[in-house]
């Protein structure tokens, strides 16, 4: 039973990239529920156990079904192409009361038992109240959970975004489509989805967002609603490496020809990545990476290019031969 998004002449038009920190933060919450599905983020698991001891997730796994809807209001796709954490859940709290009510009674119907629960009656009762407390508990698991790695984590995504940016130049939206993951399949108006639930949807002018994520692998999400602008969500690239520290041995013959640092700057950069992204991934102070980027960038060994107001670096295929082991 496949999941179907219809596109018509103006939506071809109206299609765009997206990252959201509200969306990691739900879909760690997510994680946090089901470690066992989600092997790629084990060392993350490892790391933010103590934090996570912390926190009452509770309130937020209610509304997180395990085949279902999860309610829009809560997780809305992303306002703006990089829109912060603030702004976005600033929009959660903006919520109506009413359409918020409605749409968590038809995720907590998905979950038996759920709309009985003490926890859901007063919600239900208080739309208001509901908001503000999932909300905070929302942004308490954005504190403790996400945004020590956000830096990281917005690198690997505005890589991703970059790479199918110029995949889309290159290949058009038809055939890009199908990359992003293998169980989407294209045919010239319809974006089909292999899943076991049924849900059809006509874009009607609104275009697609399409969103990477870290936290939703190993799933493909879609299934927005209106008035949400339809959305599709898929593992982003390069998340197999993204928890990997630094290699403790640099190849010597890299490390002679170009100094250690200068060595690291290059190897760390597997996926295209920012400034402070490789300042982390290499251990380096950002001042000195930046250094080391522009004799690089000099030496034909790596180029830069801008997206938004981050400048992503990426090897050229000599920094690449360079930096592969021999």
């Amino acid at each position: 039973m496949p999941s179907r998004l219809r596109f018509g002449d103006d939506d071809f038009l109206r299609c765009r990239f997206a990252i959201s920190p509200l969306w990691e933060t739900q879909d760690a919450v997510r994680t946090l529920r089901r470690p066992d599905r989600h092997a790629y983020q084990a060392p993350w698991l490892r790391r933010i156990r103590g934090a996570a001891a912390g926190l009452d997730l509770t309130p937020l796994w209610l509304l997180m079904p395990r085949r279902g809807h999860s309610p829009d209001w809560l997780g809305a796709p992303p306002i703006g192409p990089a829109a912060t954490f603030a702004e976005e859940i600033a929009a959660v709290r903006a919520s109506d009361p009413e359409a918020a009510r409605e749409d968590t009674a038809r995720a907590l119907a998905c979950t038996p038992g759920a709309a009985g629960t003490p926890q859901a009656r007063a919600w239900l009762a208080d739309p208001e109240r509901m908001i503000r407390e999932l909300a905070d508990a929302l942004e308490e698991a954005w504190q403790a959970l996400i945004a020590p790695d956000w830096p990281r984590l917005r690198a690997l995504l505005e890589a991703d975004v970059a790479f199918h940016s110029r995949r889309l130049a290159e290949v058009g939206l038809g055939t890009l489509l199908p990359e992003l993951d293998t169980r989407l399949s294209w045919d010239g108006r319809t974006l089909t989805l292999a899943l076991d639930t049924e849900h059809t949807r006509d874009l009607g002018g609104q275009g697609l967002v399409l969103m990477p994520s870290v936290f939703a692998w190993p799933d493909v999400v879609t299934g927005f609603e209106p008035p949400w602008q339809p959305t599709l969500v898929y593992p982003a690239r390069g998340i197999a490496g993204l928890w990997t520290e630094p290699a403790e041995r640099l190849p010597q013959a890299l490390v002679r020809l170009l100094g250690r640092n200068r060595a690291a700057v290059l190897t760390a950069l597997d996926e295209p990545a920012t400034t402070s992204a490789l300042a982390h991934r290499s251990g380096l102070a950002p001042s000195s990476v930046s250094s080391h980027l522009t004799i690089l960038r000099d030496a034909g060994l790596l180029v830069s290019r801008r997206y938004g107001h981050q400048v992503l670096y990426e090897r050229t295929p000599l920094g690449t031969a360079l930096a592969r082991p021999a």
